[in-house]
Formats: structure tokens, sequence, C-alpha cells
């Protein structure tokens, strides 16, 4: 990178605000709570901080601390017959507050606002030079959708891609132990006693937070490590590079671009997602439901943080041996071949020609499963 282009970098990355995550295995652990208590510190420092939007749930402890934080009006939205109130994005960028607080993170925005998702508007409001402290539960994160379905038998339909959590300065995880988030719960600190019964005997199981909350720590463990390689990089450092090649199966394309995702978030890396179309799928010959496939997979991708590429190739291993050559690509990940491929992994299959050579080259070969 030359140095002026570095040099603009620079500038710009020092006009744009800061940004923090409270991150956390569930609801209740306290993310919102320690969001307003780190906001009076603030005050008392004498920095401008404004509620931009938080969601108390009615929990009387953090509807205490909301006393005495200015905040910024929301904005009444009449959809589908109800009056429904939204964060105001256009009034924080007007108001210019040095720190705003943005809750729930993942939320999706009512329609006809002006972004489809509220990550969507604190990039926004972070371009603006408007720093951002922000909450969100582990199971919101793109990548882990899942494992976190595994877990909860739950899919989470409001998603955060990590190329958000990415742009993070600090992610701080609010840790509590299975048993006290329990004693939480029963206690309803978290829920009206109605609900309670119903949570402890789905979501809030202890067998479920205790793999909820491994992945918390993980996700800020390896954000830390992330900034850690980030500032220590030196001059010979090779960059990673991954690139996912998938294929115009849904489901195995979806595991290949989710997982890619995971490993170029962990390394920090840029990622590519390469389709390498044949003859025989060519816009004419491929069935409907699996261009539609294909186009959901590649706005997935897009969504996460990769870049896209279709090329057209009669042989796929040529496809994906030209652009890794081309563009220096360090490792490539593939599904893992049906199970008769192994047994003739002596013969001429497109995958073991790739195999050597990308061998041959040094570059890295993952086989996701």
């Amino acid at each position: 990178m030359s140095s002026a282009k570095q040099f603009l970098e620079l500038i710009q990355k020092s006009k744009k605000g800061k940004f923090k995550i409270y991150i956390g295995m569930s609801a209740g652990v306290g993310k919102t709570f320690r969001m307003l208590q780190e906001a009076h510190a603030l005050l008392r420092n004498g920095i401008d901080v404004k509620i931009g939007y938080i969601e108390t749930h009615g929990r009387e402890e953090t509807v205490a601390l909301v006393d005495g934080i200015p905040e910024i009006a929301r904005r009444s939205v009449f959809y589908k017959g109800k009056n429904l109130e939204e964060m105001d994005l256009q009034a924080i960028i007007n108001e210019h507050p040095e720190v705003v607080l943005v809750d729930e993170l993942a939320h999706t925005n009512v329609e006809g606002s002006k972004n489809k998702k509220r990550w969507q508007d604190v990039l926004e409001i972070l371009d603006n030079g408007i720093n951002v402290i922000s909450a969100m539960n582990i199971q919101h994160i793109e990548s882990l959708n899942e494992e976190v379905k595994k877990i909860t038998g739950v899919e989470v339909t409001e998603r955060v891609p990590d190329k958000v959590l990415a742009l993070a300065d600090e992610v701080v995880n609010i840790d509590l132990t299975a048993d006290e988030l329990l004693t939480r719960l029963k206690e309803g600190k978290i829920y009206k006693k109605d609900k309670i019964q119903t949570a402890l005997n789905n979501f809030f199981q202890s067998g479920h937070i205790l793999q909820l909350r491994e992945l918390s720590l993980k996700e800020v463990a390896t954000h830390v490590e992330r900034k850690v390689e980030t500032e220590i990089k030196t001059e010979n450092f090779k960059p990673i590079k991954f690139l996912a090649c998938i294929s115009s199966n849904e489901k195995i394309a979806k595991n290949i671009i989710r997982k890619t995702a995971r490993l170029a978030s962990y390394y920090n890396s840029p990622w590519t997602v390469l389709y390498v179309q044949k003859p025989s799928e060519n816009p004419e010959k491929i069935a409907l439901n699996k261009q539609r496939y294909l186009i959901n997979n590649f706005n997935l991708a897009q969504e996460m943080g990769a870049k896209v590429i279709r090329t057209k190739e009669n042989s796929v291993h040529k496809g994906i041996l030209d652009y890794v050559i081309q563009h220096n690509i360090t490792t490539v990940c593939i599904g893992k071949p049906h199970s008769h491929f192994w047994q003739r992994i002596s013969g001429y299959s497109w995958i073991y020609t790739l195999m050597n050579r990308l061998n041959e080259r040094q570059i890295d070969i993952i086989i996701l499963s």
C-alpha cells in the first residue's frame, strides 16, 4: 500500500466514531444495565452522552438507571394499524452527541425505514463521527446461527453479520454463571412471572446456557486476539486470504459460507465466495429453484462481508486454480466430497487434481463437513 493511501485511511479512520459492543450469552445477563452505568460514568466526566434507543424490558433496575441520561426522542411509525416507536437515525445525526447508546443491535427496523437493520443505522452513525455503545446477544451473530440452532433448537431470524463485530473497537462480554442467570430468571428479574416456566423449559435450560456461555467467551477472546494481531503485524507478514468454493447445492453452500466467514473473522482476513458455473448449469439449463438458492447464498455471503465471484468454466478445478493464482489466495475452503469420492481418490476426480495443484503451490485447503 502506498504511503499516500495509508495516510488517507488514517485520516478517514480518525473521523469515524469509536464503537463498543456489550455482548452476552442470553437476555437478562445485564448488557443494557452496564451500558447505562457506563453512560452515567461518562456524564460525570463531562462527556455528552445521549440515549438513541434503550430497551429496558420493564426491568426495575434498568428503568431506574435511565433517569438522568438525556434521550433523543424516538420517531413514531404507524404500521399495520399500530403505532410503533423506532430509533430516530436522522435526529441522532443532527444532534450529534459525543456518545450515543443504541441497544438491540440485531433489531429489524419497521418497513419504510431508511435502513432495514439497526446495525446499518449504527454504521451510518459511526460514519458521522459519533461514538456508539451498543449491545447484542451471542445468538444474533450470523456465523454462529447454525451452532445456536443446534444448541437451543431455535433458529434466530434477527442476525448481525460478523463484519459488524469486526469493526468494533471494543467488545465486552457480560458474563454470568449459569446458576446466577437462572437465579435472576426465577426471581423475576428477566421476564414477568407468567413467562418464567416457559423460559426454563426452553431457552434457559442449564445445558443450553453453559454452551452459549462458552460461545460468548470464545467470541470475545477471538476479538481480542484479532486486535493484537492487527496491532503487531510486521512488514513481511503474508496476509491470509480465504476462498470459499460453492456449488448450486443450497445447504452445503450455506454451510461453507458460514464456516468460511467464521475463519475469516477469526483471522481478520478478506474472503471471497467463488461459484464456477459449468455449461450444464447455465441459466437455460439449471432449475429455477437452484438459481434462486444460488442468488440467496450470494446475498448471504455479501451480507457477511464476502466478495462474490461467479465465473464460467468447463472444468471446476481450473476455474478455482485460475482464481487462486490471480488473486494470491492462501486458503481454499470446499465442502466435504461425497463418500464415493474417497473410494476413487486415486482416479481423475477434479478435487484430487485440485488438491495436488494447491499442494504444489503451498496453498492450504480446508475441507468443511
